[in-house]
């Protein structure tokens, strides 16, 4: 999969920007304050409906704008011509709204899938070094890349959530037990969030199962240590707290490997390209319903039909049983932690069960890698979760678009060697660097030069060479506003609000996230 045509019209600093990628390596290069970041960034948000720079998407609105418009040609692979064309439009003040194939979507949410996007940028360290927010949301956003469907079901949990812990809040730190109607209102929450909690935790720690190994060869990779890195998921709702170095060992034993199919957590295929989007015809509704095997009639829930890339593979050794645990299973644990710790969730007022309190463990050999890694082994850390990500989607079937946003300034030759190595393969990857030089030359490919509002092709002969593979189309029209662009420093709006979690690990933040959607999370 890659992107073939990138057009934005009041994103960001770009009043009108238009693009043509291929195959291979893209890179972008400019002084900081140019735009750079802009531009992968409108690639990462037609993928994931969201922003690693900002929690809301009023920054992405050209300052005095009243809308921003993205827009993408994708192409199923090298050898595969089809493509699909990507709209999203954002609203300051009202709904967004979003189109494939020029077919309005019901709902903005239901382009995710159509394009698989892995973005590494410098604030990714905050997933080794911040609070656990920053991990959940890392994970989450795995998960809906992976099964789009999911979109709905963290939207479904974080309101329940949020109208759960008011309800809380309003009793006001009653002593005692409760009954009547307060019990019974408790009761329908409890449900709703235990149901919707389990099939969250079910998509994560499956996620988490496939996702250990890429990482922690990933790490071996690029960085020069025999320390192994290991991804393990603390949750007190699941009795679950690893301790550092433990992970999630990879090995194989008697019963080990299976398929790993009737386990997701949607029917969802693995392919965006599948026949129902095949010739551009409009879709009006969801862009991977066709990819939807015929189901057995269940609530969509806790479906368990096979994906169609179903592939075996081998699962991590696990503590317990606890990653054989289906939707429902889990969900029955979260309802008795519930029901266990209701009067103390009443004297405090915050929800203190279920998914929105658990937190990823990373670990460098023996140790915890927050406090104890240094700089450069949190930095290959954070990369090697990114490589890691990339690698697993890359196994479901489809394979994302790479993006490292001025990556290798922050790595030494070697890590900057290792790095080109690990990602010569890839079918597509973009890369912003503010000095060419810091690019490695083994990735020389199409470079584009970012200055003063304007976007220059600096190799037309490597661009022809990498267009070779592309399916041609045709340019959107230029949209109203004319060309060049403001500085990004001085249209990046104003600085996003703390989520919900920041300002320090511990159980003082984490229960306050009761109060709001924990992850700053805008699926719609």
């Amino acid at each position: 999969m890659f992107v073939t045509h990138l057009s934005l019209a009041d994103f960001r600093s770009w009043p009108f920007a238009e693009l043509e990628f291929g195959p291979g390596v893209t890179t972008l290069t400019g002084r900081n304050g140019q735009g750079k970041t802009n531009l992968v960034e409108a690639v990462e948000y037609l993928a994931t409906l969201g922003s690693h720079r900002v929690a809301s998407d009023a920054p992405l609105i050209r300052f005095g704008s009243p809308r921003a418009i993205v827009r993408a040609r994708v192409q199923a692979g090298l050898d595969d011509p089809r493509a699909l064309a990507l709209e999203i439009e954002l609203n300051a003040g009202k709904a967004n709204r979003a189109s494939l194939n020029r077919g309005p979507l019901k709902r903005p949410r239901d382009l995710l899938g159509a394009l698989r996007v892995v973005l590494f940028a410098p604030d990714d360290l905050a997933l080794v070094k911040g609070d656990p927010s920053d991990r959940r949301r890392f994970i989450d956003e795995l998960v809906t890349q992976r099964w789009p469907r999911m979109a709905g079901v963290r939207a479904d949990y974080d309101r329940v959530l949020r109208q759960r812990s008011a309800l809380l809040k309003s009793l006001g730190g009653r002593r005692g037990p409760v009954g009547g109607d307060v019990a019974s209102t408790l009761d329908v929450w409890d449900e709703q969030l235990a149901r919707l909690g389990g099939e969250l935790l079910h998509a994560r720690l499956q996620t988490l199962v496939d996702l250990a190994e890429p990482v922690a060869e990933a790490y071996l990779a690029i960085a020069p240590t025999n320390n192994v890195a290991r991804v393990a998921y603390r949750s007190s709702s699941l009795g679950l707290d690893p301790q550092p170095g433990e992970g999630l060992p990879m090995v194989s034993a008697p019963g080990a490997t299976h398929s790993m199919a009737s386990e997701a957590p949607d029917a969802m295929a693995s392919d965006p390209m599948a026949s129902g989007l095949e010739g551009l015809e409009p879709t009006a509704s969801d862009p991977m319903a066709s990819e939807r095997p015929a189901s057995d009639g269940t609530a969509s829930g806790s479906a368990t039909e096979a994906s169609a890339r179903g592939a075996e593979r081998t699962r991590p050794a696990a503590r317990g049983s606890v990653l054989d645990a289906s939707p429902d299973d889990l969900a029955a644990v979260l309802r008795e932690r519930m029901l266990a710790r209701r009067q103390e969730e009443i004297a405090r007022g915050v929800t203190l069960v279920g998914p929105h309190r658990d937190d990823l463990v990373l670990s460098l050999g023996p140790l915890p890698a927050k406090g104890y890694a240094s700089h450069g082994e949190s930095w290959s850390f954070a990369l090697a979760l990114r490589l890691g990500a990339y690698a697993m989607l890359r196994a479901d079937g489809v394979e994302p678009v790479l993006v490292l946003d001025d990556v290798f300034a922050e790595l030494d030759e070697v890590r900057r060697a290792r790095l080109a190595e690990r990602i010569a393969g890839a079918e597509q990857v973009l890369i912003t660097a503010a000095v060419a030089s810091d690019v490695p030359e083994s990735l020389a490919g199409r470079r584009y030069g970012i200055a003063d509002g304007a976007v220059t092709l600096l190799d037309p002969g490597a661009a022809a060479a990498q267009t070779d593979n592309v399916t041609p189309a045709p340019s959107p029209a230029p949209p109203s506003g004319g060309r060049g662009a403001q500085t990004e420093d001085a249209t990046a709006g104003p600085a996003p609000a703390p989520r919900s979690g920041e300002g320090g690990e511990g159980g003082a933040q984490d229960e306050q996230e009761g109060e709001a959607s924990p992850d700053g999370d805008r699926p719609d």
